[in-house]
Order: structure tokens, then C-alpha cells, then sequence
């Protein structure tokens, strides 16, 4: 893909505006059924407690990760898996960091208020330049050229870089009702992946017709006596591409946990 095409793209969004129709329920999806699953730790790496995570990366042996926070937001990159700081930039004060994902060698990292969509080389973590998104940024990922974007709600968007950067909106439900507070999104085997805020929750997202097929509960993976005072939510999914596993953490987290799935009952 060409980068400096990105970049139009990107720039581009504001005058796009991520103003498109909704894509209805499709008929039948509250009759979906929705399999139970909780998410058991079979294996962990260490995690920076200063990490309020919002965005998490894996490619080609680093973990990248976007840490929020208005004065604190910043970008950090660890050697994967050993998880050793290799390189970390601030990011300007006046803006809280969110989800991040890596596209066209370019990482795209969404702020939560300020309605920007940072575009930062990830050898340097320089800032190349700004996008603008309509609305709060919450998650972002991508399944080739197509960015999804999160902003809390029970939408989301996407973005085709390889077609224009034309826009969607999908609407998600649970059983047929909109499912809202979708936080950081990862794209796992041809479904989207998202927290749901507030929540010990992952839910998995046919991306055709916006109905969930999974709900995953992560309650207790982190032990009482691992918390701290400012120890927050679950946040943060991130998959081995070399691998298929799949890692997930949360904010201001001691640890990253390897996850294998088991039939809730």
C-alpha cells in the first residue's frame, strides 16, 4: 500500500466526517446463538504498571503499546516476548491516548476528545502527521486496507485506505440489541474482537451483520493481591501473528496474559 496515499487518506477523513449510514440488524441476529466462553491464563509476561493500556500490537517480534492519559499518554515499544523497553516517545500533552494498530508500516493511534488520528513512524515514534476523525476515538484495528474504528458506542466505523478511504458503520448487537461501551478492538480469524468498557468482558463481532457470537468473561484472571490502588479495567487484546495466540491485559496491569478459551458454564 502507499504510505503517502495513507496519509491523504487520512488527512482526508475529516471531510468524510465518518458520517455513513448505519448498517440495520440483519434479519434473524437476535436469534444468533451466542456461545459462552471465559478466557483461563495459561501463560504470562511481565507488564509495565505505568501502561494505562488502550491500544496493543504484536508484529515482528515487539509488542507495541499506547498508554493514555492527558500529561502521561504515550507511545511504548517492548521486545516480544521478552518484554524489554526498546523505545517509548510521549505524545503531546493535550491529548489522551487510545487504541493503536499497525498498517502500511505507519502506527495509527486515536485520541479520546480531541478528534485526531496520529499517524507515527514506529522505527522513530515520530508524529508524521494528523488526521481528523468525526467524534471521540476509543479502538481501532484493521483486516487488510480497512481500518474499524471504536468510539464507545454501539457502532462502528470502518475505513477502506485501499479504496479511496470510503466509509461504513456497523452496528452491533447482542441478541439483537445494540450492544454499547465497545472499547479496544483487535481483528482475530475474521472477526473483530472488542472490550467492552467498564467490563471483565470480550465480546467477538461477525463484522458482516454486527451481531456478537462470542461473549468471553475474563473475571479473576488478575489476583486480588496483584491489584493496587490504581489498578483499572481490562483492556488491551493483541494476537501472535507467528503464533496465533492471543495476549490480553488491562489498564495499569502487572501482566500480560496468554489466553486459551473453555466453555463457560
Amino acid at each position: 500500500m502507499n504510505v503517502m496515499r495513507c496519509y491523504s487518506v487520512a488527512i482526508g477523513i475529516a471531510a468524510l466526517g465518518l458520517v455513513a449510514v448505519g448498517q440495520a440488524a440483519a434479519a434473524g441476529t437476535a436469534d444468533v446463538q451466542v456461545k459462552k466462553q471465559r478466557a483461563v491464563a495459561v501463560e504470562f509476561r511481565p507488564m509495565e504498571r505505568r501502561n494505562f493500556t488502550q491500544g496493543l500490537y504484536i508484529f515482528d517480534s515487539e509488542l507495541y503499546v499506547s498508554s493514555g492519559h492527558y500529561g502521561q499518554s504515550a507511545v511504548r515499544v517492548y521486545s516480544w516476548p521478552s518484554m524489554d523497553l526498546i523505545r517509548e516517545a510521549a505524545l503531546p500533552k493535550e491529548v489522551f491516548a487510545e487504541g493503536l494498530t499497525l498498517l502500511a508500516n505507519r502506527l495509527w493511534v486515536l485520541t479520546w476528545r480531541e478528534g485526531q488520528l496520529l499517524i507515527i513512524n514506529p522505527a522513530t515514534l515520530e508524529i508524521l502527521t494528523t488526521g481528523k476523525i468525526s467524534g471521540e476515538g476509543w479502538g481501532i484495528t484493521h483486516n487488510g486496507s480497512t481500518l474499524w474504528l471504536s468510539n464507545g458506542s454501539s457502532r462502528l466505523h470502518s475505513i477502506d485506505l485501499g479504496n479511496g478511504g470510503k466509509t461504513a458503520a456497523l452496528d452491533v448487537t447482542l441478541q439483537g440489541k445494540p450492544l454499547g461501551k465497545l472499547n479496544e478492538l483487535e481483528w482475530i480469524n475474521g472477526k473483530i474482537w472488542a472490550n467492552v468498557w467498564l467490563t471483565d468482558t470480550i465480546v467477538v463481532i461477525d463484522p458482516e451483520t454486527g451481531a456478537v457470537t462470542s461473549e468471553i468473561t475474563a473475571q479473576g484472571l488478575l489476583a486480588p493481591e496483584e491489584r493496587e490502588a490504581n489498578t483499572d479495567v481490562l483492556n488491551g487484546i493483541a494476537q501472535d501473528a507467528e503464533t496465533g495466540a492471543i495476549w490480553i491485559t488491562g489498564k495499569r496491569w502487572p501482566k500480560i496474559f496468554r489466553i486459551e478459551l473453555v466453555d463457560a458454564n
